[in-house]
């Protein structure tokens, strides 16, 4: 078997290890599903589910390493000119206005984001997700402004604007799990969003380097 047959079947296998894990926690709920139940309905052992994803919550969080750089992602890309602030704004009402997943506004995203909110267990590793992007955040506004990694303003920076973008879209989640459709939550709360990350646009400025 060549090196790429043996990536084509690891993909596959992890794929097959998500996509049944993910219909489980959806039919039955998080708390309610068992690795090994995962493993034996998709083909493999509990070892093996175990290699691929350490914790039940990993399979969960299937994207979790996406999810923790997204928003230092946004940031490294944004044109030199564009301020910190302006670029998550972008990035938010881009979401909202094609209806990603990951503000749960589709029937399956919210079902997730319900399953998440009803787990103490999820709820905690969502906050451990939020806490790794904020530091991904940092160190994506130190190198941006040639700051040292660990640099106090940038801390403070990316939390303020980490915090602005988790409360947005944690009300968005919220209205989409209770079942609001999606056309009013996006006339309803994209204005309210560009209003408020308004007024972090001087705040958040392109920091200059230390002198």
């Amino acid at each position: 078997m060549t090196m790429g047959l043996r990536e084509t079947k690891k993909q596959q296998t992890r794929a097959a290890l998500s996509e049944t894990a993910s219909a489980l926690f959806r039919e039955r709920g998080f708390d309610q599903v068992s690795v090994a139940e995962i493993a034996r309905m998709a083909g493999v052992s509990v070892n093996t589910a175990f290699n691929y994803f350490p914790t039940k919550e990993d399979l969960f969080f299937d994207s979790q390493p996406l999810a923790e750089n997204h928003l230092a992602d946004v940031v490294v890309t944004a044109p030199s000119d564009t301020t910190p602030a302006d670029a998550l704004l972008a990035d938010l009402l881009g979401a909202l206005q094609r209806r990603d997943p990951a503000l749960g506004l589709c029937k399956d995203a919210a079902a997730f984001w319900r399953t998440v909110a009803e787990s103490p267990t999820l709820t905690a590793r969502s906050r451990e997700i939020a806490e790794r992007a904020e530091r991904a955040l940092a160190h994506a506004l130190a190198e941006r402004s040639g700051r040292q990694t660990g640099d106090p303003e940038t801390h403070l920076l990316a939390g303020a604007l980490c915090g602005a973008y988790r409360a947005a879209v944690g009300q968005i989640r919220q209205r989409a799990i209770t079942g609001e459709d999606p056309s009013r939550v996006l006339d309803e709360l994209g204005p309210t969003i560009e209003y408020l990350f308004s007024h972090l646009r001087g705040l958040a400025q392109p920091l200059p380097p230390p002198s």
